[in-house]
Order: structure tokens, then sequence, then C-alpha cells
């Protein structure tokens, strides 16, 4: 099942994709894809729904992030060892746990908006893991029942306040519109083997990261058990799991986001997000 939302800002309804790639409005069933949808008997009735029975939606309507009200948004670093040689770093010994602020959350195929002054604003395709019940201390052999879904995130992240402004990664990282998610989330039967899937992203027409999830050190359950050893995880929260070699940082010389460029990205069976790049206040 693919799940999305659709509709301009502040107007989103729900839908499903259905097997020719059309859009199907969910909303005469469910109010929205949050918190409260995920962990109710509803997204077990969703699943079984016809999406052909559905209204057809009309048109080009905006697609919008595909989970609304996400409560907490927790990004793990340095996550593949190819990334982590081209930023001169170490792979760590356990993950490394950052939040990025829900706030920078947008829609997959909405603008991002670089920050006054920013210079070294920075690409990252990661994929995106969607939380569908309180998760607690749970070990790893159970931690994918506590999994909704998937879905494509762009971790974008200005690198001066990142790695030169002192304290810690969070101030490169939650910019307004540096969290693009989507288009969908889609759920494990139908994501195929997200742990060995083509992960990528094109700047202005050139593939710049061309890697696999399989390369990833700490494996999706690992990162669900881990991180609920520290904080609970609840339904609609999101685990963005690090980003292959091919970040701008790690260019020789190093290159930047500027107006007017276009990030194209996706991974195998999640589908495919595009931005175009302005300055904040145009």
């Amino acid at each position: 099942m693919k799940l999305l939302r659709f509709g301009a800002v502040g107007q989103e309804k729900p839908g499903i994709l259905d097997a020719q790639g059309n859009v199907r409005d969910l909303s005469g069933h469910i109010k929205d894809i949050n918190a409260e949808f995920l962990s109710s008997d509803m997204f077990a009735r969703v699943q079984d729904m016809d999406p052909a029975s559905l209204p057809l939606v009309e048109g080009d309507p905006r697609i919008a992030e595909p989970v609304s009200g996400v409560g907490k948004f927790i990004c793990v670093g340095l996550n593949y060892a190819d990334h982590a040689r081209e930023s001169g770093m170490e792979v760590p010994p356990e993950p490394v746990l950052f939040m990025k602020a829900t706030s920078a959350i947008t829609g997959p195929f909405d603008q991002v908006q670089l920050p006054p002054g920013s210079q070294k604003s920075d690409w990252e395709v990661e994929l995106g893991v969607v939380i569908g019940r309180e998760a607690k201390y749970v070990s790893e052999a159970d931690a994918m029942d506590y999994v909704a879904g998937f879905c494509v995130v762009n971790d974008l992240s200005e690198r001066e306040y990142q790695l030169e402004r002192q304290g810690q990664w969070v101030k490169g990282k939650g910019c307004d519109t540096f969290a693009p998610i989507g288009p969908w989330l889609v759920t494990p039967e139908d994501a195929g083997d997200v742990e060995n899937a083509g992960i990528w992203l094109e700047l202005n027409g050139e593939r710049v990261q061309d890697g696999t999830t399989a390369t990833m050190v700490y494996k999706v359950p690992f990162l669900v058990h881990y991180i609920s050893q520290f904080m609970s995880l609840q339904p609609g929260d999101i685990i963005s799991t690090g980003t292959p070699p091919g970040v701008g940082l790690g260019m020789n010389p190093p290159k930047f986001l500027k107006e007017g460029d276009v990030m194209q990205l996706g991974i195998d069976s999640l589908g495919v997000q595009q931005q175009s790049v302005i300055r904040y206040g145009k």
C-alpha cells in the first residue's frame, strides 16, 4: 500500500495510490494520515480496501508529506561507511543520533529555501522509517512489528551551521524546508527489500549520489531497537537512517546548493522527489 496526502498547504487530504498510479481519495474513510490513524484498527482496514473503489482525484494536485503531525524526527549520522570516509570521519561504534526540527518538514515537490546568507547548504537522500505504534525498549527481533512503513527523505544540511558554528549538528539540520518527505508512505509488504535498495540523488541532472541501502552500517531493525532504549518512539515518528556518499561536502572542491538548482532523488519502490532551490524571501 502506498499512502499519501494531497492538496494545498493546510488543506491536505489523505489518499492512496492505485495499481495504475492514480491518486484515490481516502477522506471519506479517515481524517488524515497521522499518529491516530497509524495506531488504529483503521490502518489495517485501509490495507484491505480496493483502491479502485475509492473516488479518483482529478487533475494534478500538490503532493504533501505523507504523514502529518510528526512528533519526533530522529536522524542517524554517518551510517554509511563510504559516506563517513568522504566526510573525513570514522564509523561510530554506536549510532550517532540527532534530532531534526519537525518544522523543517515539507512535501516532496515543494521548493527548498536556502536560509539568508547560507553558502554551504547540502543534500542527503535517505531512507525514512515511519513508526506505527509505541516502541519502548523493544528487541531487535521484534522491531519491525513497530514499523508502519517507509519513505524517501532529503535530509538537507547547512554545513557551516552544522560544523562551524559550535554545538550540536541540529543547527544545520532544522532550517525550514530542510526535510522534504515522500511522495508516499509505503507499507512493508510493498516496499521491497529496503535493506538492499538503490538510493540516488541527481543535482541538475547529474547523478551525484548512487548507492545502495545494503551498505548501511546499522540496519533498520537494530536502529528501531537501539533508539527505543533512549526514548519511546510514538506513532508517526520518523527515523532517517543516513546517506550514501556523494554529498557536496565530500566533493573536491566542495559543492553546495545555489538558487536555481534542481534536486531529484529516489529509492527503489519508494518513489521519487524533486525540489527546486530558492533563497528565503523569494
